[in-house]
């Protein structure tokens, strides 16, 4: 990589002992693609992506320094010797492409619970997790002594298995050493708790461990908080003292910078929309106290930005977790030029949604992250017989289709029945929360033009229009249902909608976001599927100075958005906007001037007045009639993704196309 786009970004900086070849940094994140405690050839894959992606240093997903901290079973346990093998194993990879790689050993404490492991929750002070709600064990000087020697083993195991270092981590992100250093945490009269002096103290016992075990020929880091965003937490100047301190020790090489606790987790890995670098002002204030090389973190998505960061002496090194997970050749692109391809990280936290789910990391456009032993953009296979191939609809299914199949070889025809690109993820960016999403659909355009592919907007394929394509990618998404039923009522959906349903104010939130009809000064909004849709539509109507009822038969509104963990901050902004949140409620009719609205468990109702514009999320309906036409004649082979196979989410559709013009 020649850097010349980029000198500081691209330039090399001494760390510890040893020299990082550029300023970035792939900062450490789950993965769940842990077996057994242990990492695996998946892991091999994902992190050798992103050190030949151009990452100078990589610390690995945080791992269990001690039994008492394991939220899920696919947590790595740092301190079992059977890791060191699988160190050698990643350390080979990654060092083959100049990249440093560091462990992270770590201990939750109170922000976890007992369910996985079957042993009390660990914490300095018996104050329980807001998320996890679990009292833990205040404990005692032996157990500080178990913490410590379990840090002291990872770094033995570390040096064993051929690292380059390691960060020691809890500091941060309100986990068990934050609990110590901070008074809204520790409630200790001890030695470990009351001065700051004392709550340091098992600090530097680990940190002396460390460096015990690893010498000075690895690196050793460590892993702060620069705010802890909540009251009674510590803040900038507090923090800027504390990394001081450790610094005077002489036992760090390096010193990486974050935020946030569990208190408000949107400090941690904020969703889409937050300030881009909205962590580096507190960042410069701990540097400034600093001589050690600073890691800088916070929703830096973007190399020009990077760049002024570093320039404004913010960081030493950027930063980057979910955009390497989003691109992991940022880098390189970044050095060769071509920064204007890089895949943008959009703030959607897809990747924490996989991981709620216990699925291994994942990312909304990028299907490769986390399967990169089953898919390499990089380096598809090119067909052996390029043929000619139809995509119907230019959505993220049909554009992510027709770019793959372009590249294989394959002469590409793309038919959108609208005059735009994009499908349905064009209209979130009518809801100001959602509109940096818009570049899922922008990037895949912008790759459609770099290759040779006949775009026929405006046309609505049939087929007759179909005659003579080898095959046809069906990709026509799916449209908004409105029967007004929910779930509940399954046998409710094969008869007659709900009262009132087909009233001309009533609108899918499909049609609503597609037509953009005037929505009068109270608009209900009936939500029964509880994911991002109710949100923006809710959004969108409050935004249009509407009065917003959202009824919902769920116990919260938008309760998927707990995957994301910016439920709080989506439910915020909605209160703001003047939304009135019903839960627990159902539709009973709907008249033309207002609606009843019937509480599922009183069976309660309730009239609301002057009722302007209803509109439902209650399902969608996949648009497959086309499919169905050709694929029962003697046509063109025939394929269906996407919203048309099933109405889903971004990724699933982005991930068809893509498998689906690897078929071919």
């Amino acid at each position: 990589m020649t850097g010349a786009a980029y000198p500081l970004l691209g330039s090399p900086m001494k760390l510890g002992p040893k020299i990082a070849r550029n300023r970035i940094w792939m900062t450490a994140h789950a993965t769940l693609l842990v077996k057994d405690h242990l990492f695996t050839d998946s892991h091999v894959a994902y992190y050798t992506a992103r050190a030949k992606g151009g990452a100078a240093v990589i610390t690995m997903e945080a791992m269990a320094a001690h039994p008492t901290t394991q939220p899920y079973k696919g947590k790595a346990f740092a301190f079992d010797p059977r890791m060191a093998a699988e160190y050698r194993k990643l350390a080979d990879a990654v060092h083959e492409h100049g990249t440093l790689l560091l462990s992270q050993p770590w201990h939750r404490g109170r922000q976890t619970n007992s369910v996985t492991n079957g042993l009390p929750v660990w914490a300095p002070s018996a104050i329980p997790c807001g998320v996890y709600r679990e009292m833990p064990h205040v404990m005692t000087g032996k157990d500080i002594a178990e913490i410590v020697e379990g840090y002291r083993q990872s770094a033995r195991i570390s040096r064993e298995g051929g690292l380059d270092g390691v960060e020691v981590h809890g500091m941060s992100h309100g986990y068990l050493l934050n609990q110590f250093l901070s008074p809204a945490t520790n409630h200790r009269n001890d030695n470990y708790g009351g001065s700051l002096e004392d709550r340091m103290r098992i600090v530097i016992e680990i940190l002396h461990a460390t460096r015990a075990e690893v010498g000075d020929g690895m690196i050793v880091g460590m892993r702060l908080n620069s705010d802890d965003g909540h009251e009674g937490g510590l803040g900038p100047d507090e923090w800027a003292d504390i990394a001081a301190r450790f610094e005077a020790t002489g036992l760090v090489d390096y010193i990486s910078l974050s935020h946030g606790t569990y208190i408000n987790r949107m400090h941690i890995y904020p969703t889409s929309p937050e300030e881009h670098g909205f962590q580096l002002d507190a960042t410069a204030r701990v540097k400034s106290a600093l001589s050690l090389p600073v890691v800088g973190v916070g929703r830096i998505v973007d190399p020009d930005e990077a760049e002024g960061y570093l320039a404004d002496g913010k960081c030493d090194f950027i930063g980057m977790a979910r955009a390497l997970i989003s691109d992991p050749r940022w880098g390189k692109k970044a050095m060769n030029g071509e920064a204007k391809r890089i895949r943008p990280c959009v703030g959607a936290n897809w990747c924490m949604s996989t991981i709620f789910a216990q699925a291994p990391i994942g990312c909304i456009h990028n299907p490769a992250a986390g399967q990169e032993l089953e898919f390499d953009e990089d380096a598809l296979e090119p067909s052996e017989s390029p043929r000619r191939i139809a995509v119907v609809g230019g959505g993220p299914a049909g554009l992510r289709a027709a770019w793959t199949a372009a590249r294989r070889g394959h002469a590409v025809t793309l038919f959108e029945a609208r005059n735009q690109l994009g499908g349905q993820v064009r209209w979130w960016e009518k809801a100001d929360s959602r509109k940096e999403l818009v570049a899922i659909v922008d990037w895949l355009i912008d790759r459609i033009a770099e290759e040779d592919i006949d775009v026929r907007l405006g046309k609505a394929a049939g087929p007759e229009h179909l005659a003579g394509f080898d095959a046809v990618i069906v990709a026509t998404g799916s449209s908004g249902q409105k029967h007004g039923w929910t779930m509940l009522r399954p046998e409710k959906w094969a008869g007659p909608p709900l009262p009132g349903a087909g009233l001309p104010h009533v609108y899918s939130y499909t049609e609503l976001l597609e037509a953009e009809p005037a929505v009068g000064k109270h608009a209900l909004l009936f939500d029964t599927m509880g994911g991002r849709q109710g949100a923006v539509t809710a959004e969108y109507l409050a935004r249009q100075g509407a009065k917003v009822t959202f009824v919902t038969q769920l116990g919260q509104p938008s309760p998927d958005l707990a995957s994301s963990r910016d439920w709080g901050k989506v439910h915020g902004m909605l209160l703001l906007l003047g939304v009135d949140f019903r839960v627990d409620s159902e539709l009973s009719e709907i008249t033309e001037t207002g609606a009843t609205v019937r509480n599922l468990y009183t069976g309660k109702t309730e009239t609301l007045d002057d009722v302007e514009t209803v509109v439902m999320v209650v399902g969608s309906d996949a648009q497959d009639a086309l499919y169905h036409e050709i694929s029962t004649t003697d046509g063109p082979e025939c394929h269906l993704i996407g919203d048309a196979m099933s109405p889903r989410r971004v990724n699933d559709a982005i991930r068809e196309g893509e498998l689906a013009a690897r078929r071919l």
